[in-house]
């Protein structure tokens, strides 16, 4: 047995030279002297031995114990001296680097502000998948067949799908309202939910138009819902995110899925009014079209417009963070160059 414990601590010796780090020390620690270790093993097994052997194989046995301890604590602490060797000198006196510090995209950051908002009103938040269909982004929302943003023109189609009809045939979405159809089919109503997300559309770009962009549409569906009461959350949305009365403008508009539809405009804080290249020199900017959710929209998500009526507001998320921040020309959003993000740390 002495024989056995000799080439044991041979063995830990040859492991404890080669070990490189202290994870590595703790392992061999535990291999000879932990719970179910070699050397604790040894001892335990004494019990059989007569009372010399116990003594002799005991002595034996402690010493190499002491020994494999001494070389653990000796490499431990070579290991940290040499941590701490730099290759070249270092001056203490030198002053630090700011470590990188990240944050939000003004999007993303205009994005939580709003969800805190409507949610501070009792709303739910809700996404959908940015691939949808025909079905949901045109047919539920009452627009005719031959309406011209069903053309590839205007939506992305999927390819392989574009000569279908119906759910069969795909596309990126080109806005977020046929979310509001199937939230209503799966929860029913009464309802008050927002539904941001990111949408697309085939147009050429420009300092207030990109293909790819955010909305962010909220929707309340109630029994008898008043016009005035949508207008009125409308100014306390605003009035939310740029922590002032904001002067806002509504005007008649046609959108399929509403009846009646207005435009809600704000005046350009950009150039304060006075006319740029992002209200196209008139001073406002449209921000977010809406109205009263159309009465073949509701039966589309199994309602009855004779009992429920509601209001749709959408948001055109990335001309209101142009607002909020001056920004002139919507395409820096999404150019990824830090010079300009770096500005909204």
């Amino acid at each position: 047995m002495q024989e056995e414990l000799r080439q044991m601590l041979e063995e830990a010796k040859r492991q404890i030279e080669l070990a490189k780090s202290g994870d590595k020390l703790f392992t061999i620690r535990q291999k000879y002297m932990g719970k179910k270790g070699a050397l604790t093993g040894v001892l335990k097994g004494l019990a059989g031995l007569s009372p010399e052997e116990k003594r002799e194989i005991g002595s034996f046995a402690n010493q190499i114990k002491t020994q494999i301890q001494v070389l653990l604590e000796k490499r431990e602490a070579d290991i940290l001296e040499n941590a701490s060797n730099l290759d070249k000198p270092f001056d203490m006196t030198l002053p630090g680097e700011m470590p990188i510090k990240g944050g939000l995209h003004p999007i993303k950051q205009m994005c939580y502000d709003l969800n805190d908002a409507f949610l501070s009103l009792g709303f739910e938040i809700y996404s959908e998948d940015e691939i949808t269909s025909e079905a949901y982004g045109f047919d539920n929302l009452n627009f005719p067949p031959e309406h011209p943003a069903r053309d590839s023109m205007d939506t992305f189609w999927i390819k392989g799908t574009e000569n279908k009809k119906g759910k069969e045939r795909l596309c990126l979405r080109p806005h977020l309202t046929g979310g509001s159809v199937r939230y209503l089919k799966k929860h029913g109503a009464p309802a008050r939910f927002v539904y941001p997300g990111r949408v697309y559309r085939n147009e050429s770009t420009d300092a207030r138009h990109e293909r790819a962009f955010f909305q962010y549409e909220a929707l309340i569906v109630e029994k008898d819902f008043s016009f005035s009461s949508g207008k009125l959350l409308m100014n306390t949305i605003l009035e939310k995110v740029f922590g002032r009365p904001v002067d806002v403008r509504m005007r008649a508009g046609f959108f399929p899925f509403v009846e009646p539809g207005f435009e809600i405009d704000m005046k350009c804080l950009v150039c304060g009014g006075e006319g740029c290249k992002v209200c196209k020199n008139v001073g406002w900017i449209e921000v977010m079209p809406g109205g009263t959710p159309h009465p073949n929209v509701l039966k589309a998500a199994g309602l009855d417009p004779a009992e429920y009526s509601g209001f749709y507001i959408n948001i055109g998320l990335d001309r209101l963070v142009m607002m909020r921040y001056g920004v002139d020309d919507v395409r820096l959003f999404h150019s990824a160059d830090l010079r300009f993000l770096e500005q909204f740390k």
